[in-house]
């Protein structure tokens, strides 16, 4: 089972599986309007509510920061990779490839940004990767339940699949020598991100078709995962609207 805490992240996971949900744990201390709203969507949702004083919540979740709520649910079943294909959500395929993140903190924030900058879904790799857990979903704020994810066995062949449907991949390293503004985002791709220090592997580098980097004007050689990943999404979608 799946422990999932924070005001946002217990709200998408009642109304995107609420038959997932077995409970939903409310501090018996805290009575506000967004937890009202919650035991609401409870009882509308026929989920079974549970009252807990702070410290049964703290042990539940594992965590300070649970703001008064959490929900125990069935642990989420990831996509298929054949879903985020054909689930497009403008004219263009736009999809992330997250080679071996590891923080749950990076992956959260990366699904996050992912669902504000229109991406279709996030492919992550079943092995050297953190999966969707409760600090994930609490730092997505609610992406972890509302963003397509695909666990897939090799990244590799992934992308090799990915470009046998047409979808150009695009590499961001600190070795690249494109810049990152100076490709046109308009067509069938997606973005393709390393992990934390060892940043993209030889052999998925090998694998792209674009490689593009980030300018550094500072003494730091590059930026944390998910700030890189912010950058570069935001800038596909920038060139998306300006081309509606």
């Amino acid at each position: 089972m799946d422990v999932i805490y924070g005001i946002h992240p217990v709200e998408e996971a009642i109304e995107s599986r609420p038959r997932a949900v077995e409970y939903v744990a409310v501090a018996r201390d805290r009575r506000d309007a967004k937890i009202e709203h919650i035991v609401e969507l409870c009882r509308k949702a026929g989920i079974t509510l549970r009252f807990l004083n702070r410290e049964e919540l703290r042990r539940l979740t594992r965590a300070e920061s649970h703001q008064g709520v959490a929900a125990v649910a069935a642990e989420r079943s990831y996509a298929e990779l054949e879903d985020l294909v054909g689930a497009r959500r403008g004219r263009h395929a736009f999809l992330l490839v997250l080679d071996g993140v590891e923080d749950p903190h990076n992956l959260g924030a990366i699904l996050r940004t992912a669902d504000g900058a229109g991406a279709d879904g996030v492919i992550i790799p079943e092995r050297r990767s953190v999966g969707v857990n409760a600090t994930v979903a609490k730092v997505a704020a609610g992406a972890a339940e509302s963003m397509p994810i695909a666990r897939v066995t090799n990244i590799t062949r992934t992308l090799e699949e990915l470009k046998r449907k047409n979808i150009w991949t695009v590499g961001l390293d600190e070795r690249g020598t494109q810049l990152y503004d100076k490709i046109d985002y308009n067509m069938d791709c997606v973005l393709v991100l390393g992990g934390e220090g060892l940043g993209l592997h030889d052999l998925v580098r090998k694998h792209c078709d674009f490689l593009v980097s980030i300018p550094m004007l500072g003494k730091v050689p590059s930026l944390n995962v998910s700030v890189a990943a912010a950058v570069v999404m935001y800038e596909l979608a920038r060139q998306r609207r300006q081309k509606a």
